[in-house]
């Protein structure tokens, strides 16, 4: 998610490690050998902590590679700054749930290949029709407080902002026409669709913003789509190279966008990289020649 941190901790967990651990497995160097420690935010349905699971896109995407890898996931459920945190620390082997790419996270942390691609979606009330930056022009713009939209509707011409400590405060005063636009993930607006339908909005993906708009702009750059990651710490290369391999594979067999749809997202929106996800990691934590993951064009 694009939600600006601040510093938190994250504790461990101490378990023991797991029988039977293959050599293979072990060389990965997670902290305890045969288990992956996973630090998640209750943030449904990307991640949610069911007993001793991960449930939901992000948590379906780890489990699956986790088990092909032979690891044994153990959750630690914190705040999204936690989460952070204690991957740079080193007291998690990886975050997962909504993790935006920043040229300032990978400086210190590892990023895995995108598992998906995170479009710009709007939450409108059923009937009305926005799709470009200027057709928000003079509206009432709702985004929950410290996520970057904030800045991205601050810089709409006319708009106002409206800032709520969660989503629900977004839903209910669109369902109430106090705000006429929420951004948020989208697999979150996706879910309050067909939970509360007495609210009676709809989902609708935004035509992204132009370059040149972008450049007169900058704060409109969050109005694009952005890729998503697992965060590891900086040692771990061993296990960041294997999720990644995992994850492309992923894109090849058909698993992503059969979990995609699972939540009720777009494979087409998702899973599609733009182009310039591509020349924003080259050369920084990817070689010059990198091609982004993808589903067949």
């Amino acid at each position: 998610m694009l939600l600006i941190p601040a510093v938190a901790g994250c504790g461990s967990d101490g378990d023991d490690e797991p029988k039977n651990v293959s050599a293979k497995t072990a060389a990965l160097g997670t902290i305890t050998p045969g288990v992956i420690k996973v630090a998640v935010q209750p943030y449904a349905p990307y991640t949610s902590v069911q007993g001793d699971r991960i449930v939901g896109l992000d948590g379906d995407i780890l489990a699956y590679a986790a088990k092909k890898l032979g690891l044994e996931v153990k959750p630690q459920v914190t705040d999204f700054a936690g989460m952070l945190a204690g991957v740079q620390s080193r007291r998690v082997d990886i975050t997962i749930g909504g993790v935006a790419w920043s040229a300032d996270r990978q400086k210190q942390g590892l990023f895995t290949d995108p598992p998906y691609y995170s479009p710009p979606a709007m939450a409108v009330r059923s009937g009305k029709t926005y799709k470009t930056v200027d057709d928000l022009k003079g509206l009432q713009l709702g985004t929950v407080e410290g996520y970057v939209w904030v800045k991205s509707i601050q810089a709409v011409p006319g708009a106002e902002l409206h800032a709520y400590p969660d989503a629900n405060g977004v839903f209910d005063d669109l369902g109430a026409g106090r705000v006429d636009v929420g951004f948020l993930d989208p697999l979150i607006i996706i879910a309050a669709q067909k939970e509360r339908p007495e609210l009676k909005i709809d989902t609708q993906y935004m035509t992204p913003p132009t370059a040149a708009q972008v450049k007169a702009k900058p704060a409109y750059e969050y109005f694009q789509p952005y890729q998503t990651g697992f965060y590891l710490p900086k040692k771990a290369t061993k296990l960041e190279k294997a999720i990644s391999a995992q994850i492309d594979a992923m894109y090849e067999n058909g698993e992503l966008e059969k979990l995609v749809e699972k939540y009720g997202g777009d494979p087409e929106q998702f899973l599609k990289p733009s182009a310039d996800v591509a020349t924003a990691r080259r050369g920084v934590d990817r070689p010059q020649d990198w091609t982004p993951p993808s589903i067949a064009q």
